[in-house]
């Protein structure tokens, strides 16, 4: 009898695409990445349907486009209805653990108004269980600090304020307080280690969550300064922010807006306000947290290489979401720039791969990665998922109908930390956008907003809207007509192919097509 596959999900937080060394970012240090994409298949252009993190989990992890499951921000709840991965597995034997968190906020018709889970973010999604929590509001590690002997401050967050200072002023250079050995990317590595190691030869599936590199950016010694600010990228945007809020009335509301206390604990002042110096100092932190995982990712391999467990296991490499890191004067993953989208993502299936170290160019999306797992395991892909499986391009060339535009969602209503509805004259139905674009041009549609049209062969990084050019305007319309499309053949369907008959019930099974 054929060994069933294990099945290693790793879900970083904040990571965008550019900072892949197999991608071309060479100034970074990824040595457990980089044999991943040797011997897996990489995908150059990935992205998340939907920011921020709730949003972009509840998509990568039912495979429903946000228009769709409708978790469409941080704190707003998932639809208990849905299927999701942890249910699915379930249903073919395996017992989907998970360490780190979904950000997911419960439906409020399965519980109650005084539930706890509605004082924070989210918590864990329904059909998984937790072998190393996070959420809520980080307990399970700071529950672990203080049982390794660790002394927390009066405010727990105070770790990672710069060592021997009570204040940040912002980008730094300086550790934190937390040494490397008690960080969390630590912790989450040792919660993976203790479940492997529990599970001895049965088989497994693990989402092995990692918080970094999301802020605050700060990070533990060596890594702190393991990489020089000269090294780094440097912010692709106008002179001043001024000039780039121009552009649109929901960017001019984030540049207004936007704190660096988010991205640097305690700190004060206006994101926008960052220099150039200050940006890259912030991305050599960032590269250091990076490197930080990846060396915790080389613990987890090498249980697997001495266990014998590597050719045995598939393991799929992605991000939540991006991070602008200063970019069009913005820090976060807000908006419809690709840097807030586009993420990694690298599949090493088990036993030998024709594609091994490959890049493939197709667009694929994060709705995709559910449905490659499940078809891996021999699943039943839900009708109602809105994405397709990568299988077929781990072994050759994507099919010949494969989609050949990238669609991505991002709804601003209110929540308690961000505001837009009043200054933008909005109600919370009003406050979405959508995305369609491919190699050449990418189109924003607003629900009461302008669009949004960009020539991406001129303008790669999105600077100029040609949605107003009398020349464009013939493709401007093409463009909104492909989006509407779009929206028309992924509108829900989890039981558009059942139908009454004379003959009773009829349940009609359409071939899998090919995304669009």
């Amino acid at each position: 009898m054929q060994r069933r596959k294990n099945i290693l999900l790793i879900v970083v937080d904040q990571w965008r695409a550019d900072f892949v060394p197999h991608l071309g970012a060479h100034f970074l240090r990824t040595p457990n990445l980089d044999r991943l994409c040797r011997e897996g298949v990489t995908f150059r252009n990935h992205v998340t349907t939907a920011v921020p993190c709730g949003p972009a989990r509840a998509s990568l992890l039912t495979g429903l486009y946000l228009m769709n499951h409708r978790a469409v921000q941080n704190t707003v709840p998932l639809d208990a209805r849905h299927m999701n991965l942890g249910k699915a597995l379930r249903r073919i034997g395996y017992d989907p653990a998970l360490i780190g968190y979904t950000t997911t906020t419960p439906d409020p018709r399965t519980t109650g108004a005084r539930d706890p889970r509605f004082t924070s973010l989210g918590d864990l999604m329904e059909g998984f269980r937790s072998v190393g929590a996070f959420e809520p509001t980080m307990d399970g590690y700071f529950g672990w600090l203080a049982h390794q002997g660790y002394r927390l401050p009066p405010n727990r967050e105070d770790i990672w304020l710069p060592e021997g200072e009570d204040v940040v002023p912002g980008a730094t250079d300086r550790p934190c307080r937390i040494p490397a050995e008690l960080s969390d990317s630590s912790y989450f590595t040792e919660r993976a280690l203790t479940y492997l190691n529990g599970k001895g030869d049965k088989p497994w599936f693990l989402h092995l969550g990692y918080y970094r590199p999301h802020p605050p950016f700060i990070a533990p010694a060596p890594y702190n300064r393991m990489y020089h600010p000269a090294e780094m990228p440097a912010p692709v945007r106008h002179p001043t922010w001024q000039e780039e809020a121009r552009q649109h009335p929901l960017l001019d509301f984030y540049l207004r807006g936007i704190s660096q206390g988010s991205f640097f604990h305690g700190a004060g002042g206006a994101a926008s306000a960052l220099s150039e110096a200050e940006i890259r100092l912030m991305r050599a932190t960032y590269a250091g947290l990076i490197t930080e995982v990846d060396d915790c990712l080389g613990r987890v391999f090498a249980h697997l290489d001495e266990t014998g467990q590597w050719d045995d296991t598939m393991i799929v490499f992605t991000s939540d979401h991006g991070e602008q890191l200063g970019d069009h004067h913005l820090l976060g993953k807000i908006g419809y720039f690709d840097e807030s989208f586009r993420i990694p993502l690298v599949i090493k299936d088990t036993g030998r791969m024709p594609r091994a170290g490959e890049v493939e160019g197709a667009f694929t999306e994060s709705v995709d990665v559910m449905p490659t797992i499940l078809e891996a395991l021999g699943g039943e892909v839900p009708r109602a998922c809105d994405g397709a499986s990568l299988l077929p391009m781990l072994a050759g060339p994507k099919p010949a109908d494969w989609r050949d535009l990238l669609h991505y969602e991002y709804d601003f209503r209110d929540v308690f930390y961000s505001r837009p509805e009043a200054a933008l004259d909005l109600s919370m139905d009003e406050s979405s956008l959508c995305v369609v674009q491919d190699e050449r041009y990418k189109y924003v549609h607003f629900a009461a907003l302008p669009p949004l049209f960009f020539d991406l062969a001129r303008d790669p990084h999105q600077f100029e809207n040609l949605a107003g050019s009398p020349a464009h305007a013939a493709l401007v319309r093409d463009y909104a007509q492909r989006a509407l499309s779009w929206r028309l053949r992924h509108a829900e369907r989890t039981l558009t192919h059942f139908r009454a008959t004379p003959q009773g019930l009829e349940e009609r099974r359409p071939a899998q097509a090919a995304p669009r």
